[in-house]
């Protein structure tokens, strides 16, 4: 049975807070021996759909979603439509799956971004999940201590994801797994039977990001909010 290595959550300069160009990323992805990178963009999938154009013999690009719900962060995996941000996490995860999607949590319990954990009440959430994300690259503290305690007590598979925000990021840290994942059924029944390899990205890189932040703020690259969504779909209506 063939062995994949994959990274489930990776950004491009689709994101608000990356400068990476997707053709970069699947070059960096290709050359570090990755076979599957989903890039997950915070609610956008332009670039991941972009990068799936790009991708050589060898490197399957899942076009995903990092999704801003009103109750914290999802990843959405195997999407042709992008889900808009500042829906509940259960309307959140229905979206993914009427496209035939996947779910996952990352960063569940890291306390300086959008982790659902953070509120206690939303461990429910758990059973409406594919994955957890157990080793985030990016997570300083006990976060992934405490993701990996909370997959095991709800026998979840746990990940390793790089969560890359530049190119010297990408694959830092992924999964092995047997099968091909290259569909959300192959990837459920690859999830069975993980191998971690674990991996960090260094304070200096993570220091890029508010400088990618500055400069996309700058090109007008900025967050995707609710209402941007409501706007645009009030202006296609309008034009109709």
């Amino acid at each position: 049975m063939a062995r994949a290595f994959v990274d489930l959550h990776c950004h491009t300069r689709g994101s608000f807070d990356c400068l990476s160009a997707p053709k970069d990323v699947v070059k960096a992805a290709h050359a570090r021996g990755l076979t599957h990178l989903a890039i997950t963009d915070h609610d956008r999938i332009e670039a991941a759909l972009e990068a799936r154009e790009l991708a050589p013999d060898g490197l399957t690009i899942i076009v995903g979603e990092e999704v801003r719900t009103r109750d914290g962060d999802l990843i959405c995996l195997f999407l042709e439509r992008a889900i808009a941000p500042g829906m509940s996490a259960a309307d959140t995860i229905a979206a993914a799956r009427e496209q035939g999607g996947l779910v996952g949590l990352p960063h569940p319990f890291d306390r300086m971004r959008g982790s659902i954990l953070r509120d206690e009440s939303m461990a429910h959430v758990a059973g409406q999940v594919d994955w957890v994300e157990t080793h985030n690259a990016r997570l300083v503290g006990k976060g992934n201590e405490q993701a990996s305690e909370f997959a095991r007590e709800r026998d979840l598979p746990g990940i390793a994801v790089s969560d890359a925000h530049s190119i010297m990021e990408v694959g830092v840290a992924y999964i092995a797994v047997d099968g091909d994942p290259s569909t959300p059924a192959g990837l459920l029944a690859a999830l069975a039977n993980v191998e971690i390899i674990p991996g960090r990205a260094t304070f200096f890189v993570r220091l890029w990001t508010p400088v990618a932040k500055g400069v996309n703020r700058l090109r007008g690259n900025r967050r995707v909010e609710p209402e941007d969504v409501a706007a645009a779909a009030s202006d296609r209506r309008g034009a109709a």
